[in-house]
């Protein structure tokens, strides 16, 4: 347990720095995916991500990210992973305008982004079937999202450089776990989600949303909700599928390989 809260005190600090973090996909299964003597696991994945975040108004954003993963289990109930791969950036209604300013599109989009997360939890077994546990989990982007705009205003061309930048997000949370036969997991449980993100123009457009001065948003709802199910495939191969709610619903899948 030591060592446990030691490696749960880091990942918090860690998290906590500044520095470019978002969504970094699903959260697993309370208890370690390797084995019970302990061991590694990788797999490959996808996650499809919605957030609301609001100031003055609310906007939708939406990524689609494909990832791998390393992940190290101890048989004393804890567990770190380490995920990197690719994401885009869809921001809804990014460029909305009034009747003097006229935008080429409406929403701001990216493609291509690597990103890496790091995460760890912890769990504890009631018994053979019922167990608990809690994680933390964050993510980090290598680069910026950017997208350019062009349209006129009041008459005028213009063209602009739009960057979505200090995008970071952090999730602590705790599940319920049942294994049922034939080896199946089955959680759910809640979470608490934090996230901000800044969209800055590299000038002023004014009538075009995003595009006239650098604003700073937040995610409109803190709480969530996440379920899913893991289950034994042959030859050491697992199957995760997993989703997760804050007023917009998050999914994905993943399959692991236990060694």
């Amino acid at each position: 347990m030591k060592s446990l809260k030691a490696i749960v005190i880091i990942l918090f600090v860690i998290l906590m720095a500044p520095g470019r973090a978002a969504a970094g996909g699903p959260f697993g299964s309370p208890q370690p995916v390797g084995k019970e003597a302990g061991g590694i696991h990788t797999g490959i994945g996808y996650w499809f991500h919605e957030d609301n975040y609001k100031n003055g108004t609310e906007r939708v954003t939406r990524q689609n990210q494909v990832y791998s993963e390393l992940g190290y289990g101890s048989r004393k109930g804890w567990e770190i992973t380490v995920r990197v791969g690719m994401s885009d950036l869809k921001l809804i209604d990014a460029f909305s305008s009034t009747a003097s300013t006229a935008t080429s599109k409406t929403d701001f989009e990216e493609h291509g982004k690597f990103f890496s997360t790091l995460g760890a939890k912890g769990f504890y077994p009631f018994n053979q079937t019922f167990g608990m546990g809690a994680f933390i989990q964050g993510s980090y982007y290598f680069s910026d999202f950017t997208d350019n705009l062009s349209g006129t205003q009041s008459g005028a061309p213009f063209s602009v450089e739009v960057r979505v930048k200090n995008l970071w997000d952090v999730n602590f949370g705790m599940g319920f776990q049942a294994t049922v036969p034939y080896g199946i997991k089955i959680y759910i449980g809640p979470y608490v989600h934090y996230s901000e993100l800044k969209v800055s123009p590299s000038k002023d457009v004014v009538g075009a949303a995003f595009a006239s001065g650098e604003t700073t948003m937040k995610n409109k709802n803190v709480f969530g909700g996440f379920t899913g199910i893991e289950v034994p495939l042959a030859k050491g191969f697992r199957l995760n599928l997993e989703g997760q709610y804050t007023e917009r619903l998050s999914a994905g899948a993943a399959v692991l390989y236990v060694y």
